[in-house]
């Protein structure tokens, strides 16, 4: 359907953000641990490192994984980048709505 890979982008965005909540929040931390503390299966926390680490970030240490700066100022303005998203969630929401005129 239409909106399943929208649905899975968003499950996907909510992945990497907990993943890098958790980076920030843990210090250097490896896979295992991230794992644990997130409650993610660890092939998804590593396929999120990787995509969070390819965006510039994360890097890699020989503790495990810490953020940026780049990754922290990202994190400090995500809320307002998800109210952005679900502002125009609520515009498309709109326009599904069958009894709209226009």
């Amino acid at each position: 359907m239409l909106s399943d890979n929208l649905r899975d982008e968003i499950e996907m965005f909510k992945r990497h953000i907990i993943v890098l909540r958790a980076v920030i929040k843990e210090g250097a931390i490896g896979i295992l641990k991230l794992a644990e503390v997130t409650a993610l299966p660890t092939h998804k926390v590593r396929y999120s490192l990787r995509i969070l680490e390819r965006e510039g970030l994360i890097r890699p240490s020989y503790r495990g994984a810490v953020a940026t700066r780049a990754g922290i100022e990202v994190f400090d303005g995500i809320k307002a980048e998800i109210e952005s998203i679900e502002a125009k969630i609520m515009e498309l929401k709109k326009h599904a709505d069958p009894n709209r005129k226009n």
